[in-house]
């Protein structure tokens, strides 16, 4: 896969991954929103409730991904934008899965979040939005051939202030001021071609164009 420094294939790249997931943890279900890239400072990613874009007479939803956490390793990517899908889903079927504004993911939220591949942590005050990759999502992105984004707004990634989101949109942050929670994916380059790979648990991986033993970095 070519690197994804420019935004127009970093656009594509995300598209792609949407509609793998729609199709393989929602069965294809979800209108596919128009997915930008922005600023959110108070959350990783947002979609919005109303159909906020227009394609001559087709309105679509928003999906974004904050344009200061696209360096995150693929797999914070992906759960963030499977957040945001949760967001769709339950929109699309009338299911109120936040409050207080859209401040607060309930358990409705969780559940569903859940049933797709995600684990979900509670937040004193944002609910239950606390957001992390399962094994099964941590596979699937490994078969997917998933690499990280090249790109990436400002100087790099800090965690957001809080895990809240603005009225009528759906965040994924962290819990207030911890540490974000570190990769539990690893990578191993071939120190010979570059070539590299990820794995889940500590393996001993072979190049077969080289004939070297993969490093973890």
């Amino acid at each position: 896969m070519k690197e994804t420094v420019k935004t127009s294939r970093t656009a594509g790249y995300l598209e792609k991954m949407f509609r793998a997931m729609n199709t393989d943890f929602f069965n294809g279900e979800l209108e596919e929103p128009i997915i930008t890239i922005q600023s959110t400072p108070r959350a990783y990613g947002h979609v919005t409730v109303a159909k906020a874009w227009r394609r001559k007479d087709d309105w679509r939803h928003e999906l974004n991904l904050g344009a200061e956490t696209l360096e995150r390793p693929i797999e914070d990517v992906a759960a963030t934008m499977l957040h945001e899908m949760v967001h769709l889903y339950n929109i699309a079927h009338d299911v109120q899965d936040c409050s207080r504004g859209g401040m607060y993911h309930n358990r409705k939220f969780r559940d569903e979040a859940e049933r797709r591949g995600l684990r979900i942590e509670h937040h004193a005050t944002y609910g239950w939005t606390i957001t992390s990759p399962s094994d099964k999502l941590l596979e699937y992105i490994i078969m997917q051939g998933w690499t990280e984004i090249a790109m990436n707004r400002g100087r790099g990634w800090t965690p957001p202030p809080s895990s809240g989101a603005k009225a009528g949109e759906g965040g994924t942050g962290t819990d207030g001021g911890k540490e974000p929670k570190k990769s539990s994916t690893r990578k191993l380059v071939c120190p010979c071609c570059g070539n590299s790979v990820r794995a889940t648990k500590a393996v001993r991986i072979m190049c077969m164009d080289c004939n070297e033993q993969m490093t973890e970095v």
